[in-house]
């Protein structure tokens, strides 16, 4: 039975009624919001009136882009200039009524437009307000421009990656953006802590997420052999074992593990061998394990291997394309895809990795339309195209 079934037809969102501005362009901020709207929360996109880069990233449909659908589907859009006095108090009328704001430009930009923290709190002392950014809101680093690929290297990722393929002294450019990705996430479990926090204090917060630091905390075991000296293995202890028609990748996590992998491939005797027997032999001697793995394994297909393996209780898989891991029926089973609707047609995303028994956490169904909601969300602040800007103070400076 899934989680799921236990509430079958449950349509309660855990976040529904907060209300979200998302200032956010590329990855991070987008997925940041985009679990929050997953979870309920209205999230009100704004954009300029060319509307975020994202928009043009293949895959492309009649114009739309899948990649910016998987980041942003369930999400209002308004088009505003951010530069205007118009746009201004239409973003200060908008925070006042806003529980959330999620914004990652350059440190100082927001402030720049007087649409800090700092302003936007006198509007809304309940504002719950998420920077993130490269480096920080400060500090030495805080103003330089910055990217995942740029953060994968500032991190010390990279060359911790390099650390485990043998032979090789250039650093690989990593296309997944981990940064960005594992950024958002952080900001996401931020705001929920400070809405938590706010059921006490009743006050929002400023939120100031690391790039740079979210990134740093992926390198757990790298993080603590950079402090201490560690002496690293003759061959790096999981990687791909070959097969008679490809690679697995097997996992020797545990000392029953180890037993199970050893009996699999017919030396048992190894199990008390002193080069294997304890964790730290095994870690000097770990090439004469894998060479007798692979000895074994070359003999067999892939989906042999993983049999045998599976019946021992050894952790391993297949390497696998993501269209075939798409393809897996346990995220079938899971449900762990949802087809979205755009002007381009039909397309999958992805939907939160996790389920809860009584709340309902799937995606919307529709991609709204560049500026869809503008002039709903302008009228209802009293900004209506007919009605007058306002003179004088401003609700920031009241």
């Amino acid at each position: 039975m899934q989680l799921a079934d236990k509430h079958e037809g449950t349509t309660t969102k855990a976040f529904a009624g907060l209300r979200v501005l998302d200032f956010s362009t590329t990855i991070a901020g987008p997925h940041c919001a985009r679990m929050l709207a997953d979870m309920g929360a209205e999230v009100i996109k704004i954009e300029t009136d060319g509307g975020e880069t994202m928009r043009t990233r293949p895959p492309l449909r009649k114009g739309c882009s899948t990649t910016f659908g998987q980041l942003n589907v369930g999400k209002k859009s308004v088009v505003l200039d951010l530069k205007s006095e118009d746009g201004k108090e239409a973003v200060r009328r908008l925070a006042a009524t806003s529980d959330i704001l999620v914004e990652n430009f350059r440190p100082g930009v927001m402030h720049r437009l007087r649409l800090d923290y700092d302003r936007l709190r006198i509007v809304n002392p309940r504002l719950i307000y998420c920077s993130i950014s490269g480096y920080g809101q400060s500090g030495p680093s805080a103003e330089l421009p910055a990217y995942a690929p740029v953060i994968h290297a500032a991190s010390g990722y990279d060359m911790a990656h390099l650390a485990y393929q043998p032979g090789r002294n250039r650093p690989d450019y990593c296309g997944i953006y981990h940064a960005d990705v594992v950024t958002g996430t952080y900001g996401f479990g931020a705001i929920a802590s400070a809405l938590y926090q706010r059921t006490v204090t009743g006050l929002g917060q400023h939120i100031d997420v690391s790039m740079l630091e979210s990134m740093l905390s992926l390198t757990l075991t790298e993080l603590q052999s950079a402090q201490f000296a560690v002496k690293p293995p003759p061959r790096p202890m999981f990687g791909p074992t070959e097969t008679a028609n490809g690679y697995v990748m097997i996992t020797v996590a545990s000392e029953k593990t180890f037993q199970g992998l050893m009996g699999v491939i017919g030396h048992g005797e190894w199990i008390t061998d002193p080069r294997f027997s304890t964790y730290a032999a095994r870690r000097d001697n770990w090439a004469e394990v894998m060479d007798g793995v692979e000895a074994w394994s070359r003999q067999l297909t892939t989906d042999a291997c993983l049999a045998a393996l599976g019946a021992a209780g050894v952790p391993a898989s297949a390497y696998r394309t993501v269209a075939e891991a798409l393809a897996d029926p346990q995220l079938a089973h899971r449900q762990a895809l949802t087809s979205v609707q755009d002007e381009g047609g039909a397309f999958r995303v992805l939907n939160l990795p996790f389920r809860m028994s009584g709340a309902d956490t799937a995606p919307a169904r529709t991609m709204a339309v560049l500026g869809e909601h503008t002039d709903a969300l302008r009228e209802e602040i009293g900004l209506a195209d007919d009605a007058p800007i306002p003179t004088g103070k401003t609700a920031a400076t009241r």
